[in-house]
């Protein structure tokens, strides 16, 4: 099947006058690539929380993993709203992309054998799961796997020029 389109638009506003949006297919280009990516959840009594972790991107959707008593987790069984970030933390070189959506529990052990190794094969053997009764298995533990389709996507070209593109998704693009 294939990813949605989404709608692609610079906010000049906020760029260079020479920036041009960058193309969704850039965008997720360097969404498959990162290695590291920083999630923002909300706690229950609405503080936020923010900590890093891996994810990897299949089929229109970033991938992360958490143990069910972990924060994210008990989060995100309150408000399954989400915030994933990455790319560079410097000002003047790289590019950086927010990805704002829900994040929604994977739980077909098919689907789950598929993005076990897409983990394994994006961060090693160290990385290598099991897959039992809907959960990530690794070392006895077990996690949960989440999936984000995107709702709304920013990137933020840093350096000559400084841009900013918005893609959206969905009705009401």
């Amino acid at each position: 099947m294939p990813e949605p389109v989404p709608e692609t638009r610079l906010d000049a506003r906020y760029s260079d006058p020479a920036a041009v949006a960058v193309p969704w297919a850039r965008a997720r280009e360097l969404l498959a690539a990162a290695e590291l990516f920083w999630i923002s959840t909300v706690r229950p009594d609405g503080r936020p929380h923010v900590t890093p972790l891996p994810a990897v991107w299949a089929d229109g959707a970033l991938h992360f993993c958490t143990g069910a008593e972990e924060r994210k987790a008990l989060n995100l069984a309150a408000n399954p709203r989400v915030v994933l970030t990455t790319g560079r933390n410097t000002w003047d070189e790289g590019y950086d992309v927010v990805v704002e959506g829900e994040a929604a529990r994977v739980t077909d052990d098919g689907r789950l054998r598929v993005l076990a190794a897409a983990w394994e094969e994006k961060y090693g053997p160290a990385w290598r799961f099991d897959v039992v009764n809907g959960v990530f298995r690794h070392g006895g533990g077990d996690a949960l796997v989440f999936s984000v389709a995107p709702r709304t996507v920013f990137g933020f070209g840093k350096g000559e020029p400084f841009s900013q593109t918005r893609w959206r998704f969905g009705e009401g693009a």
